[in-house]
């Protein structure tokens, strides 16, 4: 193809992927979370190596929640101080994530502060680590979306008919594999696979060295980073799951009922059945 030709294509494929990227951002209509959250103790938890799960309130974060049948849709990692100052930020930037159309970008933890979210923390990891893990996103901050694989973007426009279960985790999953044009998860599974860090690895029964017939010993093999959806650091087994108010110390004792009952369904205009 000749290379005026082949950039008239970029360029046109470029505004198509930006158009759709566009409309799968806008938020969609009568999102509000289930529980208020609170931010001060949100910050005060947090710990570098630390992923956050986001409910997203984003056209693309309906099509995640239906093909992974899950609350949570999007993910960040939380660094720490790892990160520059960012020029003119009101705060500083602790977030790292991956979002549609703009690639690996860093995010202030106030970005999230009124939607539901949940830490999923790596357990055994050491401080160095962690580190490791942080510094694998952090340098990673500025890749691009590339917005010209458009077949990436019109896979989250059929979330609506019925989807077989087998095949959502490859819709998810379906194109060149790169993380920046992946959903957020994947760079994430990556910086802890650089560390060789399990997330839900694939689990194989093989043959003992002892040569029993009977014995047998599991391997872990690595899934590709391609395959892993947000939810899967809330399933895995290895992360446990931190709620601030209890990794404060939560004292039941010390709550103030009100010494009025909470209105019944039929006076919120809720039918009981």
């Amino acid at each position: 193809m000749p290379v005026t030709l082949r950039n008239r294509c970029d360029s046109l494929l470029h505004g198509i992927g930006r158009r759709l990227a566009g409309y799968l951002n806008r938020p969609s209509l009568g999102y509000t979370p289930f529980t208020p959250s609170d931010f001060d103790t949100l910050c005060r938890t947090l710990r570098p190596g630390d992923v956050l799960l986001v409910e997203g309130q984003e056209r693309i974060s309906n099509a995640i929640k239906y093909l992974t049948q899950s609350t949570w849709s999007h993910a960040a990692m939380y660094v720490g101080d790892s990160l520059p100052a960012a020029p003119g930020a009101a705060e500083p930037h602790r977030l790292i994530e991956v979002n549609l159309g703009e690639g690996c970008v860093s995010a202030p933890l106030s970005k999230y502060a009124r939607f539901n979210t949940r830490i999923c923390r790596p357990v055994g990891l050491t401080p160095k680590e962690c580190r490791a893990v942080a510094d694998f996103m952090a340098v990673r901050v500025g890749l691009k979306y590339d917005l010209r694989n458009v077949f990436d973007l019109l896979r989250y426009f059929f979330p609506t008919p019925p989807v077989p279960v087998r095949w959502r985790r490859r819709m998810l999953a379906f194109g060149s594999g790169d993380p920046t044009r992946a959903i957020c998860s994947s760079l994430i599974a990556r910086a802890f696979q650089s560390v060789r860090y399990p997330i839900l690895p694939d689990a194989r029964m093989v043959k003992a060295r002892s040569g029993s017939k009977f014995a047998r010993r599991e391997i872990l093999h690595i899934r590709h980073h391609s395959l892993f959806a947000p939810r899967d650091f809330d399933l895995s087994p290895y992360f446990q799951i931190i709620k601030p108010h209890l990794a404060e110390g939560f004292d039941p004792h010390l709550l103030e009922w009100s010494a009025d009952h909470a209105p019944e369904p039929e006076q919120m205009g809720v039918s009981a059945a």
